[in-house]
């Protein structure tokens, strides 16, 4: 049996790297809305798109910056 992995602690306004480009040859997207879809808007031509929570646990690739902590004022 394999082993369960730990979900994914994604932030609004995190920007990550996913193993794929979008078309426009940007794999950089900014966090917009959380949930089990996953909002992101692509860093290079501002496309929004939905992503199923698990679509993205399986294409993340890193952090490239955090956004704010829940509960700070920032």
């Amino acid at each position: 049996m394999a082993t369960p992995r730990p979900v994914l602690e994604l932030r609004l306004g995190d920007r990550i790297e996913l193993a794929r480009p979008h078309p426009c040859g940007e794999r950089r997207w900014s966090v917009v809305r959380l949930g089990a879809d996953i909002g992101l808007v692509c860093d290079g031509c501002r496309r929004r798109i939905l992503l199923a929570r698990g679509d993205l646990e399986r294409r993340f690739r890193g952090y490239v910056e955090r956004g704010p902590e829940p509960g700070s004022t920032a």
